[in-house]
């Protein structure tokens, strides 16, 4: 009985864990171990996988046209996830100040979108793009502009879907650190003779500066691999990481180099969340200590 009493302790967690940790193994893990096994080896001829191990998938990364790619994407993600961080903060902020009644409301119209399709979603900016959409025909009715602006089918129109798609994800976890904020502390501040200007900077930032990277990887990391608003709102002419991969598997049926792109996307956002697990936990803990 008494060995059982230890048992049942360590059991329980398992029971609960089981079910989630066999879901991710099953359809994340084995699935990327199979996209990554890939990679040393050759495409058919008439596509499909030739099991002979060559470096040449690997070399063909190097190639300047494919580096350019990989780049363009980290700039657009990195502009996205800059101006959610410009915008996401002030807002969040906002909500995390309003009487209980109207932060509910705020919040569910933050979620509002992810109630509609996302394909839908991006479809309705080119309604409001084009040369002939909404925000064209209202600067033409005020006189602002004399011909349609090219507003679709550029990196502003992706930066812009993109931003659209994944504000909420900066929002939600910068309200989350705002909120857990002691008031007292930004008192403190202001009965020592700071502005609330230093008060910012000097403490509300650094102490949700956790929020801050969390949001950031959470609009980043999308960003980096979406392929549904570049193709959309891109036109084809904003080449992207994720539509590249995408036309490799899909298009030029060329599953082991499509391979390594994704390793290569996998390995940019593993440095980037290990630098994220790094910073928080050394913010966290001078946050801890002060």
């Amino acid at each position: 009985m008494r060995s059982l009493r230890r048992v049942r302790p360590r059991a329980e967690p398992l029971v609960l864990l089981g079910p989630g940790l066999a879901y991710l193994l099953v359809f994340m893990v084995v699935p990327l171990g199979l996209i990554l096994s890939y990679t040393i080896f050759q495409r058919g001829r008439f596509g499909g996988i030739v099991y002979e191990a060559t470096a040449e998938n690997f070399t063909r990364v190097a190639d300047p046209l494919y580096v350019d790619v990989l780049v363009h994407s980290v700039q657009v993600a990195a502009l996205t996830t800059v101006a959610a961080l410009l915008l996401g903060y002030p807002t969040a902020y906002v909500i995390a100040k309003l009487p209980p009644k109207w932060k509910t409301l705020a919040l569910i119209a933050v979620v509002l979108p992810f109630w509609t399709n996302f394909l839908i979603r991006t479809y309705a900016w080119i309604v409001l793009l084009n040369s002939q959409g909404v925000v064209n025909s209202a600067l033409g009715d005020l006189g602002l502009i004399d011909k349609p602006l090219e507003l679709l089918y550029t990196d502003g129109a992706v930066i812009t879907g993109l931003l659209y798609a994944y504000l909420p994800l900066m929002i939600l976890p910068l309200y989350s650190a705002i909120e857990r904020l002691d008031p007292q502390l930004g008192e403190a501040s202001a009965n020592l003779g700071a502005g609330p200007v230093r008060t910012f900077v000097s403490v509300t930032l650094p102490l949700t500066l956790p929020g801050v990277l969390t949001g950031c990887v959470f609009v980043f990391v999308p960003s980096l691999g979406n392929f549904v608003v570049p193709e959309l709102l891109g036109g084809g002419q904003s080449a992207m990481v994720g539509t590249l991969i995408r036309d490799q598997f899909l298009k030029a049926r060329d599953w082991p180099f499509g391979s390594v792109l994704v390793l290569c996307v996998v390995a940019v956002l593993v440095v980037l969340l290990m630098a994220q697990a790094w910073a928080s936990r050394r913010y966290s803990g001078e946050g801890d200590r002060a």
